[in-house]
């Protein structure tokens, strides 16, 4: 059982919305307003939008205090009783099995993915915000995204150009993923002081965002500061505000033949960055893993075949090209 994990090792990293941290514990998103209101609990952050967030620790301290009010403790007097326990240090006492986490024989990354992929399709939204819960609850937030997002985004757009699914669901899925994303980037650990942000771009003509979005989640997890343009941009609007921001990189993502025919026209625009190698220009996208010659015809750096490998090196880069503070 979840209450009986110790809270040793558990993360205090803000991750789960209100919705998800009542799906997990059992406590309807009503009540957990009206503790937080009442007695203070459970300790939550706001994002800048004014949304709840909480920790893994937090909701195991939520599964404790219902498990107590379920036997019949007044809520208060549970409240307090767990902070007196802790006060004490005696987490032992609420949580007495030393945990590492455990990850059933069947909750792999891929079965997850595979099961993500469902609810999407199926339009389950509470389903899939529940399983992402239960996935954050096992695995770092970086392998979720790379193991179970970005393959469910890939899988929801084959779905479409099968014509297995409808625009209607295809949309409903991806923005569903897309506004989780944006959530992991904005509430991201504090950016390095000093330091401009990152541009990150799709090249013209380039709708799919998935792979940029998630290239932004990684690089903030790293304390990256990153200035997000999406889909379909100009490559001399790119440029220019590369320029007038002093950018430290460039990332620039393409997955069809012609947004990586596009990519081969950005040094014709910054002849000085591509000569000098400064800043750091990197790409990427579906079309170089499966067409790799086009890496020959694109200036800078090709950032990897895969979304964590690219931000492990483009993250390497910086840290060779910048000075890192705070």
């Amino acid at each position: 059982m979840m209450d009986e994990l110790h809270l040793e090792g558990i993360s205090d990293e803000p991750l789960y919305n209100i919705g998800i941290v009542s799906r997990m514990t059992g406590v309807p998103v009503a009540t957990l307003r009206v503790w937080e209101r009442r007695y203070g609990f459970p300790n939550s952050v706001r994002t800048s939008g004014g949304h709840r967030l909480c920790s893994e620790k937090e909701v195991l301290r939520l599964r404790w205090v219902k498990s107590r009010v379920d036997e019949g403790m007044q809520t208060g007097q549970a409240i307090r009783a767990l902070q007196h326990l802790e006060q004490q240090g005696r987490t032992e006492d609420i949580f007495p099995v030393p945990s590492v986490k455990p990850r059933p024989m069947d909750g792999s990354l891929p079965a997850f993915q595979e099961r993500l992929t469902e609810l999407l399709l199926a339009g389950d939204l509470a389903g899939s915000d529940q399983l992402l819960g239960e996935v954050l609850a096992l695995y770092p937030l970086e392998e979720l995204i790379a193991h179970v997002i970005s393959p469910t985004l890939r899988d929801i757009g084959t779905a479409w150009l099968d014509g297995r699914i409808s625009v209607a669901v295809e949309h409903l899925a991806t923005h569903f993923l897309r506004h989780h994303l944006l959530m992991w980037m904005m509430n991201a650990p504090t950016p390095y002081e000093g330091i401009p942000p990152i541009i990150l771009a799709c090249a013209p003509e380039e709708w799919h965002e998935g792979s940029l979005l998630i290239m932004g989640v990684l690089l903030r997890r790293k304390r990256w500061p990153v200035a997000y343009l999406g889909q379909n941009v100009p490559l001399k609007d790119v440029v220019d505000l590369a320029r007038k921001l002093h950018a430290p990189a460039l990332v620039l993502v393409a997955m069809m033949e012609d947004g990586a025919r596009s990519l081969t026209t950005w040094r014709n625009m910054w002849p000085e960055a591509a000569e000098s190698g400064r800043p750091i220009v990197g790409y990427g996208g579906q079309i170089f893993n499966d067409a790799p010659q086009w890496r020959e015809q694109v200036s800078g750096i090709f950032l990897g075949e895969t979304l964590l490998e690219g931000a492990d090196k483009l993250d390497s880069l910086l840290r060779g090209a910048v000075r890192v503070r705070g």
